[in-house]
């Protein structure tokens, strides 16, 4: 079978390369080659692309639905199940939970939430009122306005705390006793006749902190009502006279600690106080009385306190070295003061130091830098001016701010000014 060259055209390679060989077909003019063999050449892509045997296949086969896209909502069928009927749930009100329930939900809530829900309804004002609620409060450095004290203390407060505030007058309704066991009005703007109102209702105090206060003949007199108290901080008060004093020692002869310092007293106080200290007394801070403690003050003090472990009688000029012989018969004393008693030697306090086995001893205003340092390396068993100020019979202590007194901390505070 021939075939005609002028219908097949080879195109020779620009290079050596074989791969470069291509051969072509003149689509312009039909092919003898292919009529000769029965064939009839396929139409040109449109792309001027030549078909494949594959793409033949695609287009001769009868053209077929293809399924149309469905939407994104319909690619997704959503089953329902047939509902449950349910039994009805009966609805719990607030009036149906009893009281003891209630009391321990209010028992969660803080100060400023408690006296809200007190004005929802007559129950829960009853309840709210109720003294297991109350056991502590804090209301330090607020302005309490008048009736304020009266009613809050009267819903059977325990702990009270409520030093450096503006006090009103208390306007007690009832006339029974008050549940305090512990109370702190340090530093506080309270009269006479307010404090008196409320120190007159309470018998059971066992911890109660007064420094800086006005007091009274009768104040002292309610105080020495409360025979199981422990602690009693009248640092810095002034107001009574001695023979209120001596009534008051006698009847607190629990008292551990005892704090006396600074207090507005005469020769005649300073005896009087030395001579009822109670026995049981283990911790006194008695400082500040330059003119008035003398050496045979400090023998009756010895004398009725045999069990001190801390004393304190720091800006007591009077006393000389010859006070160490009658310290040493504090057989437990492990803590003293002895700050700016200026007549006292540091040669003196060596002496002292190998003599009683001191744990701290605060000499501050009566040792120079240079004897210090001889001290300290003579006496390495004792921690000499650690501490500044005394913490006998003091609520809160220490430098940084707490809201404790005498290790406790109060559940209700309010922290809102000028809410009540």
């Amino acid at each position: 079978m021939a075939v005609h060259r002028k219908h097949l055209q080879e195109i020779p390679a620009p290079s050596r390369n074989a791969s470069n060989l291509m051969w072509c077909w003149d689509s312009n003019k039909p092919s003898d080659l292919f009529y000769g063999m029965g064939v009839t050449p396929m139409e040109k892509d449109l792309q001027d692309t030549e078909n494949t045997p594959q793409d033949y296949i695609v287009k001769a086969s009868p053209p077929q639905k293809r399924p149309r896209p469905k939407e994104r909502d319909e690619c997704f069928v959503i089953a329902r199940r047939p509902r449950v009927a349910r039994p009805a749930q009966t609805v719990i009100s607030w009036d149906t939970l009893p009281d003891e329930l209630l009391l321990g939900i209010f028992n969660y809530l803080h100060l400023i939430d408690l006296l809200r829900a007190a004005r929802v309804c007559k129950r829960w004002h009853r309840l709210l009122t109720d003294e297991s609620l109350w056991h502590s409060l804090d209301l330090t450095g607020k302005h309490l306005a008048d009736g304020i004290i009266g009613r809050v203390l009267s819903l059977g407060v325990v702990t009270f705390r409520c030093p450096r505030s503006c006090m009103g007058e208390p306007m007690f309704t009832k006339t029974r006793h008050l549940r305090l066991l512990h109370m702190d009005l340090s530093n506080s703007t309270v009269s006479v006749g307010a404090l008196q109102s409320i120190l007159s209702r309470c018998h059971k105090l066992q911890n109660l902190s007064l420094e800086g206060l006005v007091l009274s003949d009768d104040i002292t007199r309610s105080i020495s009502q409360n025979e199981d108290l422990i602690r009693l901080n009248l640092g810095g008060c002034s107001g009574f006279s001695s023979e209120s004093l001596k009534e008051m020692l006698t009847n607190c002869s629990r008292l551990d600690e005892l704090n006396l310092s600074w207090c507005d007293f005469e020769a005649e106080h300073v005896k009087s106080a030395v001579s009822h200290l109670p026995s049981s007394l283990t911790q006194l801070n008695f400082s500040g009385y330059r003119q008035n403690l003398e050496l045979s003050d400090v023998k009756t003090l010895v004398a009725q306190c045999p069990d001190l472990t801390d004393l304190d009688l720091s800006d007591s000029v009077m006393l000389t070295a010859d006070c160490f012989a009658v310290l040493q018969q504090l057989l437990h004393l492990q803590h003293l003061g002895l700050s700016r008693c200026y007549q006292i030697c540091p040669a003196a306090l060596l002496e002292l130091g190998k003599k009683i086995p001191l744990k701290s001893l605060s000499v501050f205003g009566i040792v120079s830098e240079g004897s210090m340092q001889i001290l300290k390396e003579s006496l390495p068993h004792i921690k000499i001016n650690c501490s500044y100020f005394s913490t006998i019979g003091r609520p809160t202590t220490g430098i940084r701010k707490s809201r404790e007194m005498w290790g406790m901390k109060c559940k209700l505070t309010l922290n809102y000014k000028d809410y009540l």
